[in-house]
């Protein structure tokens, strides 16, 4: 078998509080995240051509800078035990996903090649560390590559696997506006979180939720939205539309932004809302979804 693909989900932060920054100047944070099953980028790892990336789809045009791909064949291919080789290849990948977005697009990409990877050297891969690859890679790589619903905390780092999170019908909206190169730095700048004075304890992981648990968190709000508006202001006008759909029960933003998402009762009334925002605003990005 040479060829292996994995699918690239978005990911949904369904609560985001920052606690403050750190001495090394990252943000302590805490956050309920889910992944969407519905749009999602398709990764492929083919072991039987010379390694290289190509990017096709929609949101390819949208990828600036170096391709975090390739730095996951490095860092993969320097991690290999001492006197092996890890079997790589040529990747593709078909972005469906906007870029930049606050859905982990990128993140999601980079932990689905990881997992191919992972996947394409079964001798190899229990003397890997995998976690501390995606780290490198990004604070929102890790929980990627878990690719489940999990509580987050410290960078993004320690991740607890939520055993069931009840299935949330939603709508994920993106205004598709330009965003700035530098995006998530300046929404942390206009946050301006304290220094933490003392070790980061966050509280403890919500147990067992149900869905009106979940809303009632979600309603609690992501704590870089009013920062992320300033940066783009569009995301307000996001947020109003959904918050206006037909029994839309709580709408929020995901990450840095500029995406939101709406929480619906059920799949019907999460498609219909879909629909309808679809038509009134063509230039947005619309998706049905369900988190969880």
């Amino acid at each position: 078998m040479t060829l292996f693909v994995e699918t690239a989900r978005p990911k949904v932060n369904l609560t985001l509080r920052i606690l403050g920054r750190r001495a090394d100047g990252y943000h302590a944070l805490e956050s309920l995240v889910a992944f969407a099953d519905g749009p999602a980028d398709i990764v492929s790892l083919d072991c039987g051509e010379p390694r290289g990336i190509t990017v096709t789809g929609p949101f390819a045009g949208g990828i600036a800078g170096p391709n975090l791909l390739a730095t996951v064949l490095e860092l993969a291919s320097a991690a290999a035990p001492a006197g092996s080789e890890l079997r790589l290849g040529h990747v593709r990948l078909a972005k469906t996903l906007p870029v930049a977005a606050g859905i982990g697009g990128g993140s999601a990409d980079a932990a689905a090649l990881l997992r191919a990877v992972r996947r394409a050297n079964p001798d190899a891969a229990a003397a890997i560390d995998w976690h501390a690859i995606a780290l490198r890679l990004g604070a929102d790589v890790p929980v990627c590559l878990l690719d489940r619903a999990a509580f987050m905390t410290g960078i993004g780092d320690n991740l607890q696997p939520i055993a069931r999170l009840p299935g949330l019908p939603a709508v994920l909206v993106n205004p598709q506006v330009a965003v700035p190169d530098d995006k998530t730095a300046q929404v942390f700048r206009r946050l301006g979180a304290p220094q933490l004075s003392g070790p980061e304890l966050g509280p403890e992981p919500p147990g067992q939720l149900t869905r009106d648990a979940l809303i009632e968190l979600i309603d609690g709000g992501n704590d870089l939205e009013a920062a992320a508006r300033r940066v783009v202001p569009a995301i307000g006008a996001v947020l109003e539309e959904l918050r206006a759909s037909s029994r839309c029960r709580v709408a929020a933003m995901s990450g840095a932004g500029p995406t939101c998402f709406g929480i619906f009762d059920d799949m019907d009334d999460a498609k219909d809302a879909a629909e309808a925002l679809a038509v009134a605003r063509p230039r947005w990005w619309v998706a049905a979804s369900v988190l969880g």
